[in-house]
C-alpha cells in the first residue's frame, strides 16, 4: 500500500487481492476511496494474510493531531469594513431578518422555517418531495413527479419508511428489497403567482394556482424542496454553500453567483447627490451568497413573481409612486432592490429548462414547476417584500425573549416584535452611509435601463427606488452572513478532548474516534478541524481543484464527493450547470478545462500534476459538498436526499460501500459500528441541544403539514389546504429543555 505525502491511500494495486471480499468497483477500478491527512502518515500494521484468507483488511494509522474547532478563526471578508460600520448592529439586523415570518410571501415562512432545529429541520409531515431533479443519461431533464413514500403529499413519515433504499441485509448491497428516489426535505410555500403587497399586512396578495405535483385531491399543499435541508450551524466555515456549491465564495451584493454574473452591480453614493454603479466582491462570503437564494424561491419563501421582461409593469402598481413619492425617502420599502438585478440573469436557465422539458413531452404545468426548482426562477420580488417590511414591525408576529442574546434589549415581551426599531433604522445602524444615504433615486424603465433622477416622473413606464431600497440585497446578504457566523458549535466533547480533557470522550467514543480516522475512512471527506474537506482552510491548503488519488487520477472540486447515495441521474449535483448566460458548469474543475476559471472565479486555477487536460474526465456528476459533522446527532434525516433516518443507518450505508458502487465496504463489526455512532454523538454541542446562546431565538410558528393525511385535506376556501402550525417557543440566552430529534 502506497501513501502519498498528502496522506491519501493509493489502493489500486490491491484490487485483484480484495475482489473476493466483495469490494465495490466500477469499470475495474476503485471509485472514491480516499483518506487524506496534511502530513505523511505511517501504517502500524497491515495483516496481508487476512486478505488472502478472506478476512477483514485491517490497517491502523496514526494521523497528525487534530485541533479543536476553537482554534480555527471564522472566515471573514477582508474588505468587510468598506460596507459594515457596526458589526454588532449588523448581527442584530441579520437575526431579525433570519427569523422574521413576515419575510415570507405568505406571512408565515422565514429563513428559520427550515433551519429552526439545530440549524436544520426535524419536521416529518408533508416533508416528501418526488424525484424532481432526475435527468436522462444525456443530461436532459426527466422529473419524476410520483410519490413513492406515502403515495402522495402530506404524508406523515414513520421510522419504518427509512432507509429509502431498503436491503434485507444492511451489510450486503445486493439484497435490495425496495428502492425509492423520493427526498425527505422541507416544506415551503404554496404554488401561487404574486399580485401585490397589502400595505400593513404581512401576507401578500397572490393568485393561487393548482400545483400539478403538490396537491391532495386537487387541493394544493405546501411545496417541498428537492434536496434535504443542511444545517446553517458551522456553515460559515464552508468555502462554497448549498449542496451543489452554487453559493459562491465571492459575494457580488446581488445574487448567489459571485463573479459568474458579469452584470451584478450595486449603487454607491460618493456624495449624497452623486451616485454611481459599482461592482463589488467580498471573499469568504458564501453565506451571503447563499442568503439571496431563498427569498426568490417559489418553493421556499415566495409567491412566483413576474420576469425581468415585465419589469415595466412589475413595479408600477407595486410602488404606487403617486402616493409613495410623498413619503420620506428613508421610509420606503427596503427589500425591493433585488428583483431587477437577480431575475434577469436567471432567464437563460428558465428558457433552456423549459426547452428541455418540451423535448421530452412534459406538460406546461410540469415545466413551470421545474422552472422554480432550486431557486432558479422563483421570484417573490424583494422590493415588494421591502415595501411590506418597512411598514411592519420587525418580528411583529413573534415574541422575542427578553433575555435573547442579540435582540433582548429591544424585546416587547409579552407583546410581539421589537420596540422602537424599523428595518430602515436597523440598516442605517449597521452599514456605512455611502450605501444607503442619498437624496437621489435610481429609475428603472420598462426595458430595464437605469438612470439617476432627482424625483419620480409619475410615469407608468418607469419606477424609482431609493438607494437603501436598491442596495437591499447587499444588506440582506451581509447581515444574514454575520448572524450565521455567530452560530459556531465548537464546545463539543470532541473539542474538549482535543484540548486535553481526556475524560471528555468515553472509552467507546475514543475507539470510535480511532475508527473515524482509520479503518472507517471517514476522515477522507470529513477532514480537518472543521470535519469537512469543503472548508475555507482546506481549500486554502490543498487548492480549489485537485486530482483524485486513484485510477486515472481525474480532477475534482475539493470537498465535493460522489459517495453513491443515489444514481447520478437522480440528481447531478455538482455536475449541473449554473443556468446563467453561457450556462457554465458548477464544477470548478470543468471551468478550468474550459479556460473560464479566472474569468468566472477571479483567480488563476491551481496547477495540477500532471497538467489539466481539456478532454479528460472530471469527477463531478452526482458529487455533493461534504458537510461538517458537529451536531450530526440532531440533524436527521441524512444525506442530500434525506434517505437515512438514524446514525446507525448511516454507518450501515458506509459499511456496505454505499448503495450505488462508489465506496469500498468497511467490514466493521457490530461493536465497531456502535463505537462509531458513539463517537458521532460526541460531536454534539450541548449549547445547540439546549438552545443556549448563541443558538437562542425568537418565537416561531412553522407550517407542519395539513390537517388530514395524504388522501384527504381541508380546503381553506382558496384552493389551499388549511395549515397546521407548530409553535417553536422563544428561548433566551440561558436556553431551555433539550430539543427532540427527528421522528422522536
Amino acid at each position: 500500500m502506497l501513501l502519498t505525502s498528502r496522506g491519501r491511500f493509493l489502493l489500486k494495486p490491491l484490487v485483484t487481492k480484495i475482489k473476493r471480499q466483495g469490494w465495490k468497483f466500477r469499470n475495474g477500478k476503485l471509485n472514491y476511496l480516499r483518506l487524506r491527512f496534511s502530513k505523511t502518515i505511517t501504517i502500524a500494521a497491515i495483516i496481508l494474510a487476512a486478505v488472502i484468507a478472506g478476512n477483514t483488511v485491517s490497517a491502523q494509522v496514526t494521523p497528525p493531531p487534530l485541533t479543536s474547532l476553537k482554534s480555527v478563526s471564522v472566515p471573514e471578508p477582508n474588505n468587510l469594513g468598506d460596507f459594515v460600520k457596526d458589526k454588532v448592529a449588523a448581527i442584530k439586523l441579520g437575526k431579525a431578518l433570519f427569523w422574521d415570518m413576515q419575510v415570507g410571501s405568505d406571512g408565515k415562512t422565514s429563513c428559520a422555517s427550515c433551519h429552526f432545529h439545530a440549524g436544520a429541520d426535524n419536521r416529518s409531515k408533508n416533508q416528501i418531495s418526488p424525484g424532481l431533479l432526475r435527468i436522462n443519461a444525456d443530461g436532459t431533464v426527466n422529473p419524476d413527479t410520483a410519490f413513492d413514500v406515502g403515495g402522495a403529499p402530506n404524508y406523515q413519515l414513520k421510522p419504518e419508511d427509512f432507509p429509502f433504499h431498503k436491503l434485507s441485509n444492511p451489510n450486503d448491497p445486493k439484497t435490495v428489497v425496495s428502492d425509492r428516489n423520493d427526498v425527505s426535505s422541507s416544506q415551503g410555500v404554496f404554488n401561487a403567482k404574486f399580485v401585490d403587497v397589502k400595505p400593513g399586512s404581512a401576507e401578500d396578495e397572490v393568485k393561487n394556482e393548482l400545483d400539478p405535483v403538490f396537491n391532495v385531491g386537487g387541493t394544493n399543499v405546501r411545496r417541498v424542496q428537492p434536496r434535504n435541508t443542511p444545517t446553517v450551524i458551522n456553515a460559515a466555515f464552508n468555502f462554497r454553500n448549498f449542496w451543489d456549491g452554487r453559493a459562491e465564495n465571492i459575494f457580488n451584493g446581488v445574487n448567489p453567483f459571485g463573479l459568474r454574473d458579469p452584470n451584478a452591480s450595486v449603487v454607491k453614493a460618493e456624495k449624497p447627490n452623486q451616485l454611481k454603479f459599482v461592482k463589488i466582491r467580498l471573499n469568504n462570503s458564501s453565506l451571503a451568497s447563499q442568503a439571496l437564494g431563498p427569498p426568490l424561491s417559489s418553493f421556499e419563501l415566495s409567491a412566483d413573481g413576474r420576469t425581468f421582461l415585465e419589469i415595466g409593469d412589475k413595479f408600477g402598481r407595486i410602488d404606487n409612486k403617486k402616493s409613495l413619492s410623498t413619503l420620506p425617502l428613508d421610509n420606503l420599502d427596503n427589500l425591493d432592490n433585488l428583483a431587477d438585478t437577480l431575475i434577469g440573469p436567471l432567464l437563460s436557465s428558465v428558457e433552456e429548462l423549459t426547452g428541455n422539458l418540451a423535448q421530452i413531452g412534459n406538460s406546461k404545468s410540469i415545466s413551470t414547476l421545474l422552472q422554480n426548482v432550486l431557486s432558479i426562477r422563483g421570484t417573490k420580488l424583494p422590493r415588494v417584500l421591502g415595501q411590506k417590511l418597512s411598514r411592519l414591525r420587525p418580528l411583529g408576529k413573534q415574541v422575542v425573549h427578553p433575555q435573547d442574546s442579540v435582540l433582548g434589549a429591544d424585546s416587547r415581551s409579552p407583546q410581539p416584535g421589537l420596540k422602537d426599531k424599523t428595518y430602515d433604522q436597523l440598516i442605517k445602524d449597521a452599514f456605512k452611509p455611502e450605501w444607503w444615504k442619498s437624496n437621489r433615486l435610481i429609475q428603472v424603465d420598462a426595458e430595464g435601463r437605469r438612470n439617476f433622477v432627482n424625483s419620480p416622473d409619475n410615469s407608468s413606464k418607469t419606477d424609482e427606488y431609493t438607494l437603501l431600497e436598491y442596495n437591499f440585497s447587499l444588506f440582506f446578504g451581509l447581515a444574514i452572513q454575520l448572524y450565521e457566523s455567530t452560530l459556531i458549535a465548537n464546545d463539543t466533547p470532541f473539542d474538549r478532548f482535543l484540548t486535553g480533557n481526556t475524560a471528555a470522550l468515553t472509552k467507546e467514543q475514543q475507539l470510535g474516534k480511532d475508527l473515524f480516522q482509520g479503518k472507517a475512512l471517514c476522515i477522507g471527506c470529513h477532514a480537518g478541524s472543521e470535519l469537512t474537506a469543503a472548508s475555507v482552510s482546506s481549500v486554502a491548503k490543498d487548492g480549489r481543484i485537485k486530482r483524485a488519488p486513484f485510477g486515472a487520477k481525474s480532477p475534482e472540486d475539493n470537498g465535493f464527493f460522489n459517495i453513491g447515495v443515489r444514481p447520478v441521474t437522480d440528481d447531478p449535483g455538482l455536475g449541473a450547470n449554473d443556468g446563467l448566460q453561457g450556462n457554465n458548469p458548477l464544477s470548478e474543475a470543468r471551468l478550468a478545462q474550459l479556460g473560464k476559471f479566472q474569468l468566472l472565479l477571479g483567480e488563476n486555477p491551481p496547477t495540477l500534476t500532471p497538467p489539466l487536460n481539456s478532454s479528460e474526465k472530471v469527477i463531478a456528476d452526482g458529487a455533493f459538498k461534504a458537510p461538517g459533522l458537529r451536531n450530526v446527532e440532531l440533524t436527521a434525516p441524512y444525506f442530500h436526499n434525506g434517505g437515512q433516518a438514524t446514525l446507525e443507518q448511516v454507518i450501515d450505508f458506509y459499511n456496505r460501500g454505499g448503495d450505488f458502487g462508489a465506496l469500498p465496504p468497511l467490514n466493521l463489526s457490530p461493536e465497531e459500528k456502535q463505537q462509531l455512532v458513539a463517537f458521532l454523538k460526541g460531536l454534539t454541542d450541548d449549547r445547540v441541544r439546549l438552545e443556549k446562546a448563541p443558538f437562542d431565538h425568537p418565537q416561531l410558528f412553522v407550517p407542519n403539514g395539513h390537517p388530514g393525511n395524504q388522501r384527504s385535506v381541508i380546503d381553506d376556501g382558496t384552493g389551499k389546504a388549511t395549515d397546521s402550525l407548530l409553535e417553536i417557543p422563544a428561548v433566551g440566552r440561558n436556553g431551555g429543555s433539550a430539543i427532540q430529534n427527528f421522528l422522536e
